[in-house]
């Protein structure tokens, strides 16, 4: 056992006593050490790494308390042999068996994969202009404010309390949280049975569509609209209702009182940003009750609202119980936070908790303290108010370079959100605009994918959520010289 075997990194953010903890133990499980031999000596491995020898003795230490290691009397720690008792040996392939050769096509009874979805670069943060839209400035996230919380829910009363088994109950601060502080945000007032904890907005939907949708009742949204609400809702039926969007959000066409279940962005539509008035909220509701369907409210991105007068949600507007209400943490806090909630009437959240149960229990119990402890102590209050800050004055330099820019684009009338959506000129291709502009180190969204009858190629959308200010004109007038020869005969 040498360099060779274990080796250290110095800029790794783990520790080095991590790291040959991991190592050494990894080396262990994989057969890599003999039993009959001893492990080197601490202070040799030290001097083979270059590392201090206490290091090397901690590292022993920790594996002798957890079993990898056992210690012999003037010989030194071995591996312990029961640490791999009741390990199953790999099985060889037999050459008449391939798993790959199975018949598929007939065991699946559903293809997610083949659905068209929003794709972003894992590497988004190494281009130059990133007008990725969903995505964080590192520089907003409350790092000191995120730790506290964090380290104080590992309190040994903390994990007493999250560490059970909760079976299908929330933490208890954090459903307080969102009932006195998210919910009456928006106007929103409800008991503390309405409401449940899910794995982000998306898990919420789910559970509404597998609920509340089959064969045979029709469902209705948005065109253009969210398309991974179109891809849960095909699964679980085809008759969807397309509703074409102006400039006040979904137009309410009769047909919508034929349909049984309704999904709606209200707050900013996805992905046009633009926000549905109150006439026509009010109007959507005695449509509902009319037509006997419910509606699922996303309140997508209703933090971020430029005017001092918002609009309240139409969940706070619903007289008759048919609005199940959608919201999450991930356009403020973080997205790969994944921490979301619904409210709908009792009946519907006693259900939805017990399906939920069926997929993961609950969400993690500890992130649910650390979120309930940041919401608690104020801290989200004081990230809405940078943020809004923040983006109110990213909001005004695209919106003053674009008009500079692209000055025959069309966009949406918004006071609001995170993005902007914009219609080329006639003949224009997204899809060859996104790879050019990638070319140049610029990150845009391509439109097509959003529209879910007859895919248009002209809008793209630019999100300026994670891009510095002093970027976005820059990266506004690049993009702008690349249009013409993204535009098709």
């Amino acid at each position: 056992m040498s360099q060779l075997l274990f080796y250290l990194d110095h800029h790794s953010p783990a520790s080095l006593q991590q790291q040959l903890r991991e190592q050494i133990a990894r080396a262990i499980l994989d057969g890599h050490l003999p039993l009959d031999r001893a492990l080197p000596s601490s202070r040799g491995l030290a001097r083979e790494l270059r590392i201090a020898r206490n290091t090397v003795m901690l590292v022993y230490e920790q594996l002798l308390d957890d079993g990898y290691l056992i210690a012999k009397r003037r010989s030194g720690y071995y591996v312990n042999p029961e640490i791999l008792a009741g390990r199953a040996s790999r099985p060889q392939r037999l050459n008449d068996i391939d798993a790959e050769r199975l018949p598929w096509e007939a065991l699946l009874t559903m293809y997610p994969s083949r659905q068209r979805t929003i794709c972003k670069p894992g590497d988004w943060p190494s281009y130059d202009y990133p007008f990725l839209y969903g995505q964080i400035d590192p520089a907003l996230f409350p790092t000191q404010h995120w730790r506290e919380c964090s380290r104080d829910s590992m309190s040994v009363p903390a994990i007493r309390s999250w560490a059970v088994d909760h079976l299908n109950n929330d933490d208890p601060l954090l459903i307080e949280q969102i009932h006195t502080r998210l919910l009456p945000r928006r106007g929103v007032f409800v008991s503390k049975d309405e409401i449940l904890v899910t794995v982000g907005a998306q898990q919420a939907l789910w559970i509404t569509g597998m609920l509340l949708l089959k064969a045979g009742r029709r469902f209705a949204m948005e065109n253009p609209g969210y398309v991974d609400m179109y891809n849960i809702a095909s699964m679980f039926t085809n008759d969807i209702l397309l509703m074409p969007v102006d400039d006040q959000g979904m137009r309410l066409e009769p047909s919508i009182e034929g349909c049984d279940l309704l999904y709606v962005t209200p707050s900013h539509q996805s992905p046009t940003t633009v926000t549905m008035p109150l006439a026509r909220r009010r109007q959507l509701l005695d449509m509902a009750e009319l037509g006997n369907f419910l509606i699922i409210e996303d309140d997508y991105e209703s933090e971020t609202n430029y005017l001092d007068n918002p609009t309240p949600a139409l969940k706070s507007l619903d007289k008759h119980n048919r609005v199940i209400y959608v919201g999450s943490l991930s356009k403020t806090l973080a997205p790969g936070l994944r921490l979301g909630y619904m409210v709908g009437p009792p009946a519907l959240i006693r259900e939805a908790r017990a399906l939920r149960r069926l997929m993961l229990r609950h969400p993690p119990t500890n992130n649910q303290r650390a979120v309930a402890l940041f919401l608690e102590r104020g801290y989200h209050d004081a990230l809405l108010r940078q943020m809004h800050r923040t983006y109110h004055r990213r909001w005004q330099h695209m919106h003053d370079a674009l008009a500079e820019h692209l000055p025959n684009a069309r966009i949406p009338s918004i006071y609001g959100g995170s993005c902007f959506w914009i219609q080329g000129p006639l003949g224009l291709d997204c899809g060859l605009l996104s790879d050019l502009a990638k070319e140049q180190g610029i990150l845009i969204e391509r439109g097509d994918i959003h529209f879910f009858d007859q895919p248009s190629t002209e809008y793209f959308r630019l999100g300026f959520s994670a891009i510095a200010e002093s970027r976005i004109a820059p990266g506004i007038e690049r993009l702008a010289k690349l249009l013409p020869a993204a535009i098709r005969p």
